[in-house]
């Protein structure tokens, strides 16, 4: 199912102050909400249809196990898409859509990724959406930062050894208060 439209984007869900988690990784302050009259509203079916546009997801190890404890409470997140979980080790498989790989970056763009999906979303951490960026292999970063101010935790984006040219490419604010911006990253 290879696509000549094939694209990586990194998705990650921010603080204001560039956090993409507290230091003891938790992310109960996804809950906070504020109101923003001149914002977008999002349907369950706009959810949806969006969501359909993703191939495959890929995420670390501790993305995963984070995810495995919030499906107790909200099931899982990712629906029946592919979910490609980078990891060493042995790890509990949550369902048949999901996949662990062990190898490299170029390994799995190219052997798991390029031949079978074209919507590929990287959804965390921060380590693996680094690396993505810093070999060039990301076409787009967007990020929703949420209304509150952590003060300490995981940085979204820490010490790149490169500086990375971006182009904005969309801003929607949510009535929940919520900004994603879109950015496409220039190669």
């Amino acid at each position: 199912m290879a696509t000549s439209n094939f694209k990586i984007s990194i998705h990650m869900v921010l603080s204001l102050d560039g956090f993409i988690a507290k230091k003891n990784n938790s992310v109960d302050w996804f809950e906070t909400v504020d109101h923003y009259e001149n914002g977008v509203e999002i349907t369950e079916e706009d959810k949806m249809a969006f969501l359909k546009t993703i191939d495959c997801y890929v995420m670390g190890a501790r993305t995963y196990e984070h995810a495995l404890k919030l499906a107790d409470t909200y099931g899982w997140a990712y629906g029946n898409t592919p979910t490609i979980v980078l990891t060493h080790k042995e790890m509990p498989v949550y369902s048949r859509h999901v996949e662990f790989f062990s190898g490299t970056l170029h390994e799995l763009i190219e052997e798991k990724l390029k031949p079978h999906f074209g919507n590929i979303w990287v959804v965390g951490g921060a380590s693996l959406a680094k690396a993505f960026i810093s070999s060039k292999q990301a076409n787009e970063i967007r990020v929703s930062i949420l209304p509150v101010i952590l003060g300490d935790g995981i940085r979204f984006i820490e010490n790149m050894a490169q500086e990375q040219a971006l182009h904005l490419k969309n801003v929607v604010p949510y009535k929940s208060g919520m900004v994603e911006l879109c950015y496409e990253v220039k190669q």
